[in-house]
């Protein structure tokens, strides 16, 4: 992989997407083999998450990639990422339920936290900087296009059309806001635990009806841009100021 990256960084994140996507989609239809919700897919990811943070910790790119803390001023400034806790909260907004037994509910929450992190780290760390070394405006553009349209392999696990449709949407809103907060902070750790949290609790969410769905979705993608849009004003008057 080091020899990859060095040759091509862009050709290095397509090719940790492709063996994410493949690789998760095999370890749940053999979780559902099994008979049980994310047996195989926790063991995987972690081994993935493990994985991408040593070759990160290896070669020195912890900073590039985000995994450092907040710069650039106060909490204040940036709302204390409460914008970020309303969009973790968006799958207890219709209400609560106990989707799966105990046992599983611990794998599932392990697993979709681990996708938190790979996500974030292959899309808004590889890809994101992989492309801005040419084109900072393609980059925020593409990571977010990307990460949304990601969203669609939901129909092929048998996910109704509706609610994947309103995830592709809100998910490419959330897509540019993490990129947006990764630019103004220099951290990508907000949105690493912001994603993990929002798929984490996914795990407790009750099914809401059409319109409720709709709902959700229009406000989460407008919490989504106008956060953005706040941290991107907000960045530009600092500069100003200094």
């Amino acid at each position: 992989m080091k020899r990859l990256y060095e040759k091509s960084e862009l050709a290095f994140s397509l090719v940790w997407i492709v063996l994410y996507i493949a690789l998760l989609n095999a370890a749940d239809a053999a979780s559902d083999w099994i008979g049980v919700v994310k047996i195989i897919t926790l063991p995987v990811l972690l081994l993935l998450s493990l994985s991408i943070a040593a070759f990160a910790g290896r070669n020195r790119l912890w900073a590039r990639y985000g995994l450092t803390r907040v710069s650039g001023g106060n909490g204040g400034r940036f709302l204390y990422f409460l914008p970020l806790a309303v969009i973790a909260s968006v799958n207890l907004w219709n209400g609560v339920a106990l989707r799966y037994s105990g046992f599983e509910t611990i794998l599932y929450v392990g697993s979709m936290l681990c996708v938190g992190f790979i996500e974030e780290m292959i899309f808004r760390g590889f890809l994101f900087r992989a492309i801005q070394k040419r084109n900072a405006a393609a980059a925020v553009g593409i990571s977010s296009i990307t990460f949304g349209l990601g969203h669609i392999i939901n129909l092929l696990n048998g996910a109704a059309p509706l609610p994947t449709l309103l995830q592709i949407v809100y998910a490419t809103s959330i897509g540019y806001l993490f990129t947006i907060v990764l630019l103004t902070s220099g951290s990508l750790i907000p949105c690493i635990v912001t994603h993990g949290a929002l798929n984490a609790l996914s795990a407790f969410s009750a099914d809401g009806s059409a319109y409720q769905q709709i709902v959700t979705a229009v406000v989460v993608t407008a919490v989504a841009l106008g956060y953005a849009l706040y941290l991107n004003r907000a960045a530009r008057t600092a500069a100003r100021a200094k």
